[in-house]
């Protein structure tokens, strides 16, 4: 027995991840896909976006909205980069939105936010890139987030390849295997199936490849100002370097003479 109530909580606390492990008899998998836009100097590919925005607009949008997103973004030069006018057919032939000052829907124009759907309560992808974590350290801790990121466009990508064919019906609903999901079953039925649609410029529709594409336009809803933060950063990071060595060579030149005295 314990005598000390504090070693107890720490051996709680170090058997219990395990311990929870064991007695739900699964584990999930994501792949660690790579992407354009990964590292410290990783920018999203323009033309992989727009094959994203492809994907979630003829199979994702069904179910799943981008309420946080306006649609006039899809012109930014770091982001899809479609042509203005593009843009604006792109918003009226395929979304409608309710207008309080004409009390009646229309067709969706740039400035418009992307519709909200949330007809068959699936949730809305506007920030599940950033809202997700791929790749976890032991015990929660995070460490291999320093090395691979948090993966939130891996296990989006890894959801969507996951899918093992395996179904079952719980509760009057029915589950779907999947190995990247937390218990391994998930309501949705597997969304895409490799070959779903076909792109202007020739790329491959297979499944892993229309995940991964699908997944990189997330990940550019959820953090649209991806690039330019890195090159803030990378500015920054110069800006601090010459300062520390301009401070360093200030002090040496006002100490010299000082320092001279002493010795």
């Amino acid at each position: 027995m314990l005598k000390k109530p504090a070693t107890a909580v720490i051996v709680a606390l170090v058997l219990t991840p395990v311990t929870g492990f064991a007695a739900g008899d699964y584990e999930t998998h994501v792949e660690n896909y790579r992407f354009s836009f990964e590292g410290p100097f990783g920018t999203y590919d323009q033309a992989q976006l727009q094959r994203g925005l492809q994907v979630y607009t003829e199979l994702c949008s069904a179910c799943h909205g981008l309420r946080y997103v306006p649609i006039r973004t899809l012109g930014d030069a770091q982001g899809p980069g479609i042509p203005e006018n593009q843009v604006r057919a792109y918003a009226e032939q395929n979304f409608e939105v309710f207008d309080p000052e004409l009390d009646d829907w229309r067709p969706a124009v740039p400035s418009d936010n992307f519709p909200v759907n949330d007809s068959v309560g699936a949730p809305d992808l506007s920030m599940m890139a950033k809202a997700r974590a791929g790749f976890h350290g032991p015990y929660g801790l995070g460490i291999n987030q320093f090395f691979k990121g948090t993966g939130g466009a891996e296990y989006i990508a890894s959801l969507m390849t996951g899918y093992t064919g395996n179904d079952k019906e719980e509760a009057g609903t029915i589950l779907y295997e999947n190995k990247a999901f937390p218990g391994n079953w998930i309501s949705m039925p597997p969304p895409l199936w490799g070959d779903d649609v076909e792109y202007a410029d020739g790329h491959s529709t297979d499944l892993e490849e229309l995940s991964k594409d699908v997944a990189a336009f997330l990940m550019w809803t959820a953090e649209p100002k991806m690039t330019a933060r890195k090159q803030a950063g990378f500015v920054g990071v110069i800006f601090l370097t010459l300062l520390s060595v301009l401070l360093y060579l200030t002090n040496k030149r006002l100490w010299a003479s000082v320092k001279g005295k002493d010795s």
